[in-house]
């Protein structure tokens, strides 16, 4: 797939079919993440790659999206790891594309993906759950498995609606 397409075609997938995902696959969505810039090469991402269950259900409990957790036959849990952080927004731009990489790596491989933030505001109990320091702050946790739905077109407001000056 072309990189323009992949950019201009991926959608937010919420549904899906249920089959098991491979793990090759799953880890390579998150390789893909991993090749995201960061400032100094720091690379401050960590990922919790969630299949079982019963932890997906738990999960799932700390988000009013439980329903698309517990439908996703995986989830990949993107941390901040703080130790590694040397500038607040610098840091969590570069976790912001390492999770853009894995949502367009999954398009790519025919994998729906969604990103879910709503679960920040549990951020300190989904750290619980998997029993992390708290050096790990809790950026997305992302969806996937085949798609359930097929995702129409969507809009973006115009070039010339969010181009604010030209100089």
């Amino acid at each position: 797939m072309d990189i323009m397409e992949g950019i201009y075609t991926r959608r937010s997938v919420r549904q899906f079919t249920g089959a098991p995902l491979p793990r090759e696959t799953l880890l390579e969505i998150m390789k893909a993440g991993t090749w995201a810039p960061s400032g100094l090469n720091n690379q401050p991402w960590r990922f919790v790659l969630i299949r079982d269950e019963a932890m997906r259900r738990k999960l799932a409990s700390f988000t009013t999206y439980g329903t698309t957790i517990m439908n996703a036959p995986a989830c990949i849990a993107v941390f901040a790891d703080r130790v590694r952080m040397y500038h607040d927004v610098k840091d969590h731009q570069a976790i912001g594309a390492c999770i853009e990489n894995m949502l367009l790596a999954a398009h790519a491989l025919g994998i729906g993906a969604v990103w879910l933030g709503e679960i920040l505001k549990n951020a300190g109990a989904v750290r619980s759950l998997f029993e992390l320091p708290e050096s790990l702050e809790l950026m997305a946790v992302v969806a996937c498995g085949y798609p359930g739905e097929k995702k129409g077109m969507s809009n973006r407001y115009p070039l010339e609606d969010v181009l604010i000056k030209e100089v």
